[in-house]
């Protein structure tokens, strides 16, 4: 099992020398991945706290609201990168296992911004808090995310 090759994922010292912004950045752009279908922007990336942003047009139900399905693939890709983010990646990969949401309100338009926090950090499992916000800043859904840890190789 490898990362996506276009991924290029922050060294420790990349950490001390780049704004939370400036490593999103490099976050951005993998080609072929769900994300990138459905539009997620990296906006601040750190160990604990992962902020990304998602449309809403291209991800709508057909009622014309923000498909759950969308919100819950946001959240789960929040997790998954602040999980490889704790991980030494040459020996390790961070991988969803259990996902949950409620979504608490409708979004019909603009962008939808996720916020993922770390709940609990373990060697083999980590556990992140998701509130999933409007452009008027009113949360639309909350979720939970658990990731394990898989050592890759020998």
């Amino acid at each position: 099992m490898t990362l996506h090759p276009d991924l290029q994922m922050p060294t420790p010292e990349d950490f001390a020398r780049f704004t939370p912004e400036e490593l999103a950045g490099r976050m951005n752009g993998l080609s072929g991945t769900l994300g990138e279908r459905i539009g997620i922007e990296f906006l601040s990336v750190a160990r604990d706290r992962v902020v990304a942003r998602m449309p809403v047009e291209g991800n709508r139900q057909p009622a014309g609201r923000l498909h759950g399905g969308a919100n819950l693939a946001l959240a789960e890709e929040l997790a998954s990168v602040g999980s490889w983010l704790n991980l030494d990646p040459r020996r390790q990969v961070a991988v969803g296992v259990d996902l949950n949401g409620t979504h608490v309100r409708g979004a019909s338009q603009g962008f939808v911004t996720g916020e993922a926090t770390l709940a609990y950090r373990g060697r083999s499992m980590m556990v992140w808090q998701i509130e999933i916000r409007d452009e008027r800043g009113r949360v639309t859904s909350l979720a939970r995310c658990t990731c394990n840890v898989i050592s890759m190789g020998g």
